[in-house]
């Protein structure tokens, strides 16, 4: 049977329909460099599980303890897209835009997409991966429409297992006109809110939908805001109200809701104008009324898209500048469309995108509860950390304070090297741009890692970007090391992963520096390559005159081992120095470890090199033989206060390679 719903229990998808039916695909992009938060403040990504496991990491406390200390922050909305290759785009788009340090992102219920599925597009995978594998605080929505109360429980238990802490309870649009009621469902989003109460007691922070006009379809304003407070009195912690266009509109509300005792925050839906066409859907769908202010301005400038956007830009900025000097609002919320530029140019001209290099820890946290005292990894997937993360995600322990018996927990197989989260950003034809449409023998894979390291263009004009082990540009640090490794990768030491040695330099440097200020930090200088057997015979025999200062693992593809490591124990090859604190050891060498490593390393030069070529072409025979014949090697240089001496082992390595035949040794690997 149709009805009408009659209290007032809508849903909060900011033109829900116009953000997860939008037409405009995420297409606009930034180079935003990936920057951390000020010490102050707390963004989305986790805390220093060791520096900072005192403090609560729920949504609501973080809010209250940015309310209580005066800062403000921002927090951003997207929809799942309809591709797997939209996933790719958009996780990309999580990290970039996750590096400007909002508080919580959210992910919208879209009932046509198979919302709580497996499907790379589904709501509950992308809300997930933004928590597991990006480190972002992360609400989901979660909608009554066409769907059993069974049906919820189990979606919400399986948010739970994903590490998923924060469901925005909605009522949904109606599929048809009018609302439908669901047997053994619910009709109301304040149900909903009661039902994961009764269920799930305080697991969740529960935030709920507010209309700064009313929704269309209430009795009246004053009705609408009575039932806002029945769904806060009811565990909803706090509310997002839906996008307006003036902010006394917000300004209004916000008041209306204190004088009738809603005193848990709120926090305003901001949508800026982005093109004429989104404005004319939104319009349509949230059944709001644009200012005639506004229209004056859109109408003349209809079909420049620059024009528009740049309008939206200013009007979102004097909007939110306006609703911040108020004193009353400590956030603001942004509505994407799943795009980036104009979003982070209103951040920034508001002073809220926050430019800080610092990390918590030297790798990517991630937010699930689980992992909290997670505090260090192996070296080795530092530049792989969401793949790190797959592989340890059934772990029931994660290594705390010092890294124990790393061969306990079992690194889980990494069959699928095409999980949206873990593959390319990069198309197929961009790799072979990158990497070379045809490969003529193993000096055409070295001149791919050369331009790499050099940001130079390989000789048919396009710049390496990307390797199959990292999927982004070189970082700061790496660059410290930049000529020295463009020399070795040309002559075939195949760099995959590397760190200068560090002595004590301040934990705020913009470069090396991680934890909280006031600290030091330190690195041995460490090197991880491929090279090949010759290479590695005259290694092995160089590297006697090295011991103990230099620690190496030399390994092949069927796992011959070949190590100094004393007792196969890990090597602490960096570590912070904190006031008041015990050192931390957030990454180690670990021979255990380096062995599952290996499987992945090695794989990686078929799945996403080798495969681009047709099987029995001569380039992919060239990197099948390179995956069968060559070593993986990892060279730790203990002295860290003294300078580096791994470049000086590869040059004698070089050197002894480049001597008489007669004094090579006869021994091989």
């Amino acid at each position: 049977m149709s009805t009408k719903n009659r209290r007032g229990q809508y849903c909060n998808c900011k033109g829900c329909k116009l953000l997860e039916n939008s037409k405009e695909e995420a297409s606009d992009s930034s180079g935003a460099s990936n920057s951390g938060g000020d010490s102050s403040k707390e963004s989305s990504r986790c805390s220093t599980p060791v520096l900072d496991a005192y403090r609560s990491d729920r949504l609501r406390d973080k809010m209250r303890r940015r309310m209580e200390s005066g800062d403000r922050w921002f927090s951003l909305e997207f929809f799942p897209p309809r591709t797997a290759s939209g996933a790719v785009n958009l996780i990309s788009r999580f990290d970039r835009m996750g590096s400007g340090g909002p508080l919580f992102i959210d992910i919208t219920w879209h009932p046509a997409g198979d919302p709580g599925s497996d499907k790379e597009t589904s709501s509950m995978m992308i809300a997930s991966t933004a928590v597991n594998y990006c480190g972002l605080e992360s609400i989901l929505h979660l909608t009554c429409c066409n769907q059993s109360k069974e049906k919820i429980t189990g979606y919400l238990a399986k948010a739970k297992h994903l590490g998923l802490k924060n469901i925005m309870a909605l009522r949904g649009d109606p599929i048809g006109e009018d609302w439908e009621e669901e047997e053994d469902g619910f009709n109301y989003a304040i149900d909903l809110v009661k039902h994961i109460r009764s269920e799930f007691d305080d697991y969740f922070d529960i935030c709920v939908a507010g209309y700064p006009t009313g929704h269309p379809e209430a009795e009246s304003y004053e009705a609408d805001l009575r039932h806002l407070k029945e769904k806060v009195d009811a565990g909803a912690d706090f509310v997002i109200t839906q996008l307006f266009f003036r902010p006394d509109t917000f300004l209004k509300f916000l008041d209306d809701c204190r004088a009738i005792g809603i005193t848990c925050p709120i926090l305003p839906g901001i949508f800026p104008i982005q093109g004429y066409q989104s404005l004319r859907q939104l319009v349509k769908l949230s059944k709001l009324e644009v200012p005639e202010e506004i229209t004056q301005v859109i109408e003349p400038i209809k079909d420049n898209d620059a024009a528009i956007r740049n309008y939206g830009i200013q009007q979102a900025v004097e909007m939110c500048r306006v609703l911040l000097d108020s004193g009353k609002v400590p956030g603001v919320h942004f509505y994407t469309l799943n795009r980036e530029v104009a979003t982070m140019e209103v951040l920034r001209q508001l002073g809220l995108w926050i430019e800080d290099p610092r990390r918590p820890l030297p790798w990517a946290v991630s937010a699930h509860p689980k992992r909290k005292v997670e505090d260090v990894r192996p070296i080795f997937w530092a530049s792989r950390p969401k793949s790190y993360i797959y592989r340890t995600q059934d772990w029931d322990d994660f290594p705390n304070g010092r890294w124990g018996n790393s061969s306990s927990p079992a690194f889980g197989e990494l069959n699928d090297y095409y999980l949206f989260y873990l593959k390319s950003k990069s198309s197929k034809d961009a790799l072979l741009q990158m990497w070379g449409e045809e490969l003529q023998n193993e000096e055409s894979v070295f001149e791919v890692f050369t331009c790499y390291i050099t940001a130079q263009p390989n000789r048919c004009g396009h710049k390496v970007m990307c390797l199959p082990w990292n999927d982004e540009p070189l970082a700061p640090e790496t660059n410290l090391l930049k000529d020295e490794l463009e020399k070795v990768n040309r002559r075939g030491v195949l760099t995959i992963n590397s760190q200068p040695n560090i002595n004590g330099k301040p934990s705020t440097d913009p470069i090396v520096g991680w934890g909280p200020p006031g600290g030091y930090v330190f690195q041995k200088a460490y090197l991880e390559f491929f090279t090949s057997s010759e290479n590695v015979t005259a290694l092995l025999k160089v590297l006697k005159k090295y011991e103990p200062r230099v620690n190496y693992h030399i390994v092949n593809v069927n796992g011959r081992n070949l190590t100094n490591a004393p007792e196969m124990q890990p090597n602490a090859v960096t570590w912070g120095i904190f006031a008041g604190r015990e050192i931390v050891q957030p990454t180690v060498v670990d021979p255990v470890s380096f062995m599952y490593w290996k499987d992945e390393a090695f794989a990686l030069w078929i799945e996403q090199w080798g495969k681009l070529y047709e099987d029995e072409s001569p380039s992919r025979m060239i990197i099948k033989y390179i995956h069968d014949n060559y070593f993986l090697v990892n060279l730790v240089d203990n002295d860290f206060p003294l300078e580096n001496c791994l470049w000086q082992v590869i040059d004698d390595m070089f050197e002894l390679l480049d001597a008489p035949p007669e004094l090579h040794s006869e021994e091989t690997v």
